[in-house]
């Protein structure tokens, strides 16, 4: 039992596995509070599995933690059933939200959440970590939302982190709303916007044909990183002109 005036602790945990017939498996699935996991139809060799948010949060002092371990030859898609709003909450202190990724050598990920909107008011820290062998596949999506309509947004930190083949290729980190370091609401950054999104897709074959450094339209940007890997970041207007960017982005990069 989490003590009072601590916030909710929670972890959700996902193993995935070839089940030696075409398909995948899932020896784990644990759900835990107000993160419960639920298995939906796959398609062929790949299993879905949807993130379903059982009460409010992360508010103030919560402490979630999605982990995820896609073995050898597994093929898992991972979303989310609606998006995650940051609110304040009675406990002092700022939430925090880890998600941990594990994808072995020959193994496959799409980790594909909705939105998270930081309402005012709110403080979160956002951690994302991927661990990848050398012919893994990833394809990940993060978009983050200043405010709801109408309203400033509260703190927000997010730090993503991908590692292939125990080789560090992306650490980076953005600050957002009250107390985050000057400047991130300026031209060098967001530039006015309230929808900022990272996609991040790893392949085998980048390694050898590495992804060509383009910008993408309005707000949007494709680079190649160190390895057989492509980061895309955007910014946009809104939610719905972010998610069209990355689909748009996402399409070009399977061509």
């Amino acid at each position: 039992m989490t003590p009072p005036g601590t916030g909710v602790r929670a972890t959700a945990r996902i193993v995935a596995r070839d089940d030696g017939r075409g398909g995948t498996a899932l020896p784990v699935l644990e759900s835990d509070g107000p993160l419960a996991l639920r298995r939906t139809r796959g398609s062929g060799a790949e299993t879905r599995v949807m993130l379903v948010g059982a009460m409010s949060g992360p508010l103030g002092g919560d402490h979630f933690t999605v982990e995820a371990d896609v073995l050898k030859g597994a093929r898992l898609r991972l979303g989310s059933a609606a998006a995650t709003i940051a609110l304040p909450g009675q406990t002092k202190g700022e939430a925090r939200y880890d998600v941990r990724l594990t994808v072995a050598d020959g193994g496959e990920l799409h980790w594909l959440p909705e939105q998270l909107i930081s309402a005012g008011g709110s403080d979160l820290c956002v951690t994302t970590r991927i661990d990848l062998g050398a012919t893994s596949r990833l394809v990940l999506r993060e978009e983050q939302v200043l405010g709801r309509a109408g309203e400033e947004p509260g703190r927000l930190s997010s730090r993503l982190v991908l590692r292939v083949a125990g080789r560090t290729v992306l650490d980076q980190e953005l600050a957002c709303g009250p107390g985050a370091p000057g400047g991130w609401d300026g031209p060098a950054v967001l530039a006015g916007h309230r929808a900022v999104g990272q996609l991040l897709v790893v392949r085998p074959e980048f390694a050898e044909e590495p992804v060509t450094a383009q910008v993408l339209g309005q707000g949007a940007i494709v680079v190649p990183l160190a390895g057989p890997a492509a980061l895309v970041t955007a910014v946009a207007p809104d939610a719905l002109l972010l998610r069209r960017v990355l689909d748009e982005a996402l399409a070009t990069l399977s061509a």
